[in-house]
């Protein structure tokens, strides 16, 4: 049988994962929010 307890242990996570993670994390996208803004912004300059 697998020892769950001695598997956690030898457990790492990925590097590929946390790289992965920080990137996610630091981009600046556009989201619906941003858009609406900027079309709310457009219409009162009008």
């Amino acid at each position: 049988m697998i020892n769950f307890d001695e598997e956690i242990e030898k457990f790492q996570p990925s590097l590929e994962i946390e790289q992965a993670e920080d990137v996610i994390n630091n981009n600046d996208l556009t989201d619906i929010s941003d858009i609406l803004k900027e079309l709310l912004k457009q219409k009162s300059d009008k």
